[in-house]
């Protein structure tokens, strides 16, 4: 997976001109994550942000709309920022951000953030 380092409640994963930030919850294992919010921050100050899901996840939060009568009885599921990914754990979202990355794919999936700050 690379570099990775815990600095308080978020996951920091160095690469080569970037670094992808995750935000974990408290007590889940890296390899158990199925929605997270994250950002990539690049050597010139650039960021974007996106938020992540698991298939799996986002079936799960449909369903619990089903039962409350939301979004269309859990008939859809979007966020300005979601990120739909096949497999749980931090270690494969990498790899996608990664792929993202190296195709310039980041620029449609995730979103403008603006100058990292200091």
């Amino acid at each position: 997976m690379g570099v990775g380092m815990w600095d308080g409640p978020f996951y920091r994963v160095r690469r080569d001109g970037y670094e992808i930030c995750f935000v974990v919850g408290v007590g889940v294992g890296l390899d158990e994550v199925t929605d997270t919010d994250m950002w990539v921050t690049f050597a010139d100050g650039q960021r974007w942000t996106g938020t992540v899901f698991t298939l799996d996840e986002a079936r799960r939060l449909m369903d619990r709309s089903k039962d409350t009568g939301e979004r269309l009885g859990g008939r859809y599921f979007y966020g300005w920022d979601n990120l739909l990914v096949r497999d749980r754990g931090i270690p494969a979202m990498v790899q996608v951000i990664d792929e993202l990355v190296a195709t310039g794919d980041y620029r449609s999936a995730l979103r403008p953030a603006g100058l990292a700050e200091d």
